[in-house]
C-alpha cells in the first residue's frame, strides 16, 4: 500500500515537472514583462481641416483609444457580464469556468465549451504568439499570458485595453470605432441597448452583425441585456425598455472621408516622407492638420459637381443625336444602347470600360492667394471615386490658359499693353501625328479678323492670332518657355510656335498655384497641405512651413493681373459679373482646347486663386460642340468664388499698384499721349519704364 502511494506520489511529481518544463519551454516565445508593460496598440491617423473637423483617416485596422473614464459603465457592465463575469475575482484564469469546460470538452472528446476570460481574450488580441487556433497548446499561451498580464495591470486598464482592441467586425476594433461605424456615434453617447448589441457580436462579429442580420443581432442584445439583469447591472424596467426598442438608427452607409482626393494627395506626400519622420501613418495613431477648409471644400463640390451634371447632360445630347459617334464610343456591338443610355443618365451604373470615353470628369483646385495653402481640392468626380487625382497628376492641354505666360514674357521685355498687332491669319509649319511636317493656319475661336489690335484686347478677347504673332514678332517661344518654368510649371513645355495656344500638357495644380503668384505681387508659393503633425499624446513630430520665393518683379505681376481683370470686366469671362453677380476684385482666364476637348477656367483675388477644369478621360474626346471654357468651366468657378468669399466674409479688397506702375491718361485711338486733336481719352497702365512720354 505504501509502495504504491510512493509510486503514484512519484509519477504526480514528475508530471508536475513536465508541466511545469513544458510552461518554461511555452513561455519562452511568449511577449516579455517588457513588451507587457508597453500597451501599444495599432490606431488609425487621423486628419483634420484648418478648423479642426475631422475629414479622413488612415489605417489598417480601423481603432480609436478612448480612456475608460469616457466610456459609459453600461458598456463595460455588458462586456463584463457577458464574457467574464467573475472578472474582479479571478486572476487571469476562472479556475471554476477551467474545471466546468475540461469535464464538458473530455466527456465530448472535442472544444465544445471555452472558458476564456477577458484577460485571456486580451492576450489574444495583443499577441501573435499566443495564436488563434483552438488547441490546448494555445490554450496554456493564454492562460500563462493572461496572468503575466493580470499582474502587471490593474482590472480597470485591462477593462480599458479590451474595450479598445477587441474585433466588432467591418474592419473596426474598440468600442469607439464599432459606435461610430454602427450607430454613428461615440462610444460615451451610446444607450444600454446599443452598448449589449455590440458586446453581443463579439462571440462572432460576422454571423451577428447588425448590418447583415438585424434579427440575429436583436437575438444577441436580448442575451446581453438578460446577463446584465441578472447580475443586477440593470433593473427590470431598463431590461424590458431596451429588449422592445427595434433599431431604427443603424448606420448602414459605409462612411465616406469628406475630401477623398485630397486625402489621398496628403496619403502620398507622407508615404514620401514616413522613413524620415519615423512615422507609420497607418498605425501610430498620428494627429495630421492640413491647410483644408472643408466649408470651402463644401461649396467647392456643390459647385463643380452642378456644373458637370449639365455638362454631362449637354455630353449626352450631342452623343446621341451622333449615332455613329454613340456606336463607337458606347460599344455598341458589345452593349445594349438602350442599357448605356440609362447609365449616361444615371439611373445605373456606367460600365468601368466605358467611363474612361462617356464620363465628363472634373477638377477643382482653390489655393490661398498669399500662401499657397490648399484649401479646397477635387481630383474627379464624386460619384465614381477612383484612386487618379486629376488636379494633381493629370497632364492636359491648358489651351487659351496658357495665354498669360505669353504676355507676361512681353511685359518683361518692355512691351506696353498698348502695343498693337495685326490681327490677321498667319501660316506656321508644326509638326503633325505622325512626325511631318505640316503648314497650319491657326483661327480666332470665332473665327474672327481684324486690324491692329493691342495686347490688352487680344488677351481680353482671347484672340489666337494676337498670340500667334506674339511668339513670332515680341517674344520667341523660348522665352515663353523659360517664364513657364520659372513660375514653377515642371512638366515640359515645347518651344515651338504653337506655345501660343497651348498646346503643351500642364497639371491643373501647378497652372493655379502659377497664376496666384500674379496676384501675389510675384511671389510663387508652393501649393502645400499640411500643417503640423502630432503623435497619439499630442507631441509635434513636424511643422510645416510656407516656401516662397520671388519670380516676377511686382511691377510684371502687377500688370499681367491687371490685364486679366480686364479679361472678367470687359472680356471673355464677364459673365461673372452679369450672370453670377460676383463683385469681388478679380482677374482670370477662360481655356478652350482643340476639338473643346478640355475646358478650363482659372483665376484669382487678393485672398483665393482658383482653378476649374473639365474633360474626359481619353484625350480626344470631345466635351462637345460650343462647350467652351466660358461656358463649361466659368459656372463653377464663379459659383464657388462667390459662395466662398461670402462664407468667409472676405472684404472687397482690390490688387495693390507697385511704385514700378503708373496709370496715364492716353488717346483711346492712337494709344499715345493726347494732342489737341484727341476726341476720346482712356487710362491705361504702363511701367514707367515704357510709359509715353
Amino acid at each position: 500500500m505504501i509502495k504504491t502511494f510512493f509510486s503514484s506520489l512519484r509519477i504526480i511529481l514528475y508530471l508536475f515537472i513536465l508541466v511545469l518544463v513544458y510552461v518554461f519551454y511555452l513561455s519562452r516565445d511568449l511577449p516579455s514583462l517588457e513588451r507587457l508593460e508597453t500597451f501599444d496598440p495599432a490606431m488609425l491617423s487621423t486628419l483634420y481641416d484648418r478648423n479642426g473637423e475631422v475629414i479622413g483617416e488612415f489605417y489598417i485596422q480601423k481603432r480609436v483609444f478612448v480612456d475608460i473614464e469616457d466610456m459609459p459603465n453600461h458598456l463595460k457592465q455588458a462586456v463584463i457580464s457577458s464574457e467574464d463575469k467573475r472578472f474582479y475575482s479571478h486572476w487571469g484564469v476562472d479556475l471554476q469556468s477551467f474545471f466546468r469546460a475540461v469535464v464538458v470538452n473530455v466527456s465530448s472528446m472535442s472544444f465544445r465549451q471555452g472558458f476564456s476570460t477577458l484577460s485571456q481574450q486580451l492576450a489574444r488580441n495583443l499577441y501573435k504568439e499566443v495564436g488563434f487556433r483552438d488547441s490546448i497548446t494555445r490554450k496554456l499561451k493564454e492562460m500563462i499570458t493572461a496572468i503575466q498580464i493580470e499582474r502587471t495591470y490593474t482590472k480597470e486598464e485591462i477593462l480599458e485595453m479590451y474595450l479598445n482592441t477587441v474585433h466588432f467586425g467591418h474592419g473596426t476594433y474598440g468600442a469607439e470605432s464599432a459606435a461610430k461605424r454602427f450607430f454613428n456615434k461615440t462610444a460615451s453617447e451610446l444607450t444600454i441597448g446599443e452598448s449589449a448589441m455590440l458586446v453581443g457580436l463579439l462571440p462572432s462579429p460576422a454571423n451577428y452583425s447588425p448590418l447583415r442580420n438585424l434579427n440575429k443581432a436583436i437575438g444577441r442584445r436580448s442575451i446581453v441585456l438578460k446577463l446584465m439583469y441578472n447580475q443586477d447591472y440593470i433593473n427590470y424596467q431598463e431590461y424590458m425598455e431596451h429588449n422592445s426598442i427595434i433599431p431604427d438608427n443603424i448606420f448602414y452607409e459605409i462612411p465616406k472621408g469628406k475630401a477623398p482626393y485630397f486625402a489621398e494627395h496628403v496619403r502620398r506626400i507622407l508615404e514620401k516622407q514616413d522613413e524620415q519622420l519615423g512615422i507609420d501613418i497607418y498605425q501610430d495613431g498620428l494627429k495630421i492638420y492640413t491647410t483644408l477648409d472643408y466649408r470651402l471644400q463644401k461649396i467647392a463640390e456643390e459647385s463643380v459637381m452642378q456644373t458637370l451634371k449639365k455638362n454631362q447632360d449637354e455630353f449626352n445630347k450631342q452623343l446621341f443625336a451622333d449615332k455613329d459617334k454613340f456606336s463607337r464610343l458606347g460599344y455598341l456591338s458589345i452593349f445594349p444602347a438602350d442599357s448605356v443610355k440609362m447609365m449616361l443618365n444615371g439611373q445605373m451604373e456606367l460600365y468601368e470600360e466605358l467611363r474612361k470615353d462617356l464620363l465628363v470628369q472634373c477638377s477643382f483646385i482653390a489655393l490661398d492667394t498669399k500662401t499657397g495653402e490648399i484649401l479646397a481640392m477635387i481630383g474627379g468626380r464624386s460619384d465614381y471615386l477612383d484612386e487618379f487625382n486629376r488636379s494633381t497628376q493629370a497632364l492636359r492641354q491648358p489651351g487659351s490658359v496658357f495665354k498669360p505666360y505669353i504676355y507676361t514674357a512681353a511685359i518683361d521685355n518692355n512691351y506696353p499693353v498698348t502695343t498693337q498687332l495685326l490681327n490677321q491669319p498667319v501660316a506656321l509649319y508644326r509638326n503633325n501625328a505622325k512626325g511631318e511636317r505640316e503648314k497650319w493656319s491657326p483661327n480666332n475661336y470665332d473665327y474672327s479678323t481684324g486690324g491692329l489690335t493691342t495686347l490688352r484686347e487680344g488677351l481680353q478677347r482671347s484672340l489666337n492670332l494676337i498670340s500667334v504673332r506674339m511668339v513670332q514678332e515680341l517674344v520667341p517661344p523660348r522665352q515663353v518657355k523659360d517664364i513657364a518654368k520659372r513660375m514653377q510649371i515642371t512638366t515640359p513645355i515645347r518651344a515651338v510656335d504653337s506655345i501660343a495656344l497651348g498646346t503643351s500638357e500642364v497639371k491643373p495644380i501647378e497652372i493655379v498655384a502659377s497664376y496666384a503668384t500674379f496676384a501675389n505681387k510675384g511671389i510663387y508659393s508652393s501649393p502645400i497641405a499640411i500643417t503640423r503633425i502630432e503623435d497619439k499624446y499630442g507631441r509635434i513630430i513636424k511643422e510645416y512651413s510656407i516656401d516662397q520665393k520671388e519670380v516676377l518683379s511686382p511691377e510684371t505681376a502687377y500688370m499681367v493681373t491687371n490685364l486679366l481683370q480686364s479679361v472678367i470686366d470687359r472680356g471673355t469671362g464677364g459673365s461673372i459679373r452679369w450672370r453670377h453677380k460676383f463683385r469681388h476684385p478679380a482677374g482670370g482666364k477662360t481655356g478652350t482646347t482643340q476639338n473643346t476637348s478640355d475646358a478650363w477656367f482659372v483665376g484669382f483675388t487678393p485672398n483665393i486663386t482658383a482653378g476649374v477644369w473639365y474633360g474626359l478621360d481619353q484625350y480626344s474626346t470631345s466635351l462637345g460642340k460650343g462647350q467652351y471654357g466660358g461656358v463649361a468651366a466659368l459656372p463653377a468657378w464663379a459659383t464657388f468664388m462667390k459662395k466662398a468669399h461670402q462664407e468667409l466674409n472676405i472684404p472687397k479688397d482690390n490688387f495693390e499698384i507697385p511704385s514700378g506702375v503708373v496709370e496715364v491718361e492716353i488717346d483711346a485711338d492712337t494709344k499715345q499721349l493726347p494732342t489737341n486733336r484727341t476726341k476720346n481719352l482712356e487710362k491705361e497702365y504702363f511701367l514707367k519704364s515704357n510709359a509715353p512720354q
